[in-house]
């Protein structure tokens, strides 16, 4: 059990937020880009994606040649002539479009499946410098207690052929397949690729360009203003990494041709949800107080909240406390969260007035009022 606590938040926690973050004035420029000391070739699996283009920009930006392998249904003009453009479709193993040709680097966005990796292999082989493969946190065996470290124990395989999945064997069992499946995605590239592999573990990815709109929610709901649903006591960690941030370390990473295993969630400090909720608000402005609702009555409502975990979930609890050092010693740095809010807001508000009415991720107006009203009518508030 959390503790209740039905009031708004102390001044305290406001302040305590606010020192965790920069000035907006200091959150507002980009630092100028400097160019690599060697230009590398990199092929980039995906690339019109999330994290995809922040990687091309920043890699363009350090003078590396860049190509893209993809199914060419994500065009990116922005481009220009500038990106390699080749297709082809992982899911039937048409790989044509990379046989006899070298990279340097070689990162794999997009990869679920473990015979994506091995096909990859088969034709990259010997032919890239480098292999940095994009996994997850969701690897872990065991998620309920923080501090999880790279070394920990990985989430088994329970099926019969790992090889044999597909997307849409992993689409309908996502829960039990999405984690054990990446493990051995990394066995894979290790397999295939072996001392000269990365692989990156990110959690939470946030920031433009985001469509699951899972912390979009958050600054969204808040610029609406009056009495908003915080989950919890207001002191469950939160991790959650800007895309830019990795997609441009991941960049630095073949640059220095760091290979291992690394944690890539954020920030360097303990990010508390109301740390996250006021900084939000210190993007936005405007009136709106909080309201926090304990995690056992949320879990009678049965409504999810999203970023956010209980510390106190017997299963997931530690995900929010992720250990990152290792990433940070490799050199992993994070935009100030009112960066990443500000940003995301100007790109979210780019969109069509009917996506941005109709978020992925989060409850309803109606839910969270019906929420606040159930809670408040228990507790005598």
């Amino acid at each position: 059990m959390q503790t209740t606590r039905r009031n708004l938040f102390k001044l305290g926690a406001l302040a305590a937020a606010s020192t965790a973050l920069p000035s907006l004035a200091m959150a507002a420029g980009e630092a100028t880009v400097e160019r690599a000391a060697k230009p590398l070739r990199i092929l980039i699996l995906g690339g019109t994606g999330f994290t995809g283009p922040f990687q091309v920009r920043y890699a363009l930006a350090r003078g590396h040649k860049v190509t893209l392998f993809n199914r060419g249904r994500s065009p990116s003009p922005e481009w220009d002539d500038e990106v390699e453009q080749l297709h082809g479709d992982r899911n039937t193993g048409d790989l044509k479009a990379l046989e006899g040709r070298e990279w340097d680097v070689c990162i794999d966005n997009p990869t679920s499946l473990p015979f994506w990796v091995r096909d990859a292999g088969r034709v990259l082989k010997g032919r890239v410098g480098h292999y940095l493969f994009v996994s997850t946190i969701s690897v872990y065996a065991d998620g309920s207690r923080p501090g999880i470290t790279e070394d920990a124990p990985l989430a088994p395989y329970g099926g019969r052929d790992a090889m044999a999945e597909t997307r849409e064997t992993l689409i309908a069992d996502m829960g039990n397949l999405y984690g054990p499946l990446k493990a051995l995605s990394e066995a894979e590239a290790r397999k295939q690729f072996g001392a000269n592999t990365t692989i990156v573990r990110p959690g939470y990815i946030v920031g433009p360009r985001d469509q699951t709109d899972r912390f979009t929610y958050w600054p969204h709901r808040i610029a609406q203003g009056g009495d908003i649903l915080v989950p919890g006591d207001g002191t469950d960690p939160v991790q959650i990494i800007d895309g830019r941030d990795l997609g441009e370390w991941m960049i630095r990473l073949a640059e220095n041709g760091t290979t291992g295993t690394f944690n890539a969630c954020g920030p360097d400090y303990t990010l508390t949800t109301d740390a996250m909720v006021h900084g939000c608000h210190a993007v936005t402005g405007g009136p709106a107080s909080f309201t926090h609702v304990p995690a056992d009555f949320l879990e009678s409502q049965e409504v999810g909240f999203p970023i956010w975990v209980s510390r106190r979930h017997p299963q997931f609890g530690g995900y929010g406390a992720v250990s990152n050092a290792r990433a940070i010693e490799a050199g992993l740095t994070f935009r100030p969260l009112a960066t990443t809010v500000a940003d995301l807001l100007e790109w979210f508000r780019s969109l069509p007035p009917e996506r941005q009415a109709r978020l992925e991720a989060g409850p309803s107006r109606e839910q969270e009022a019906r929420i606040l009203q159930a809670w408040k009518a228990r507790a005598g508030g």
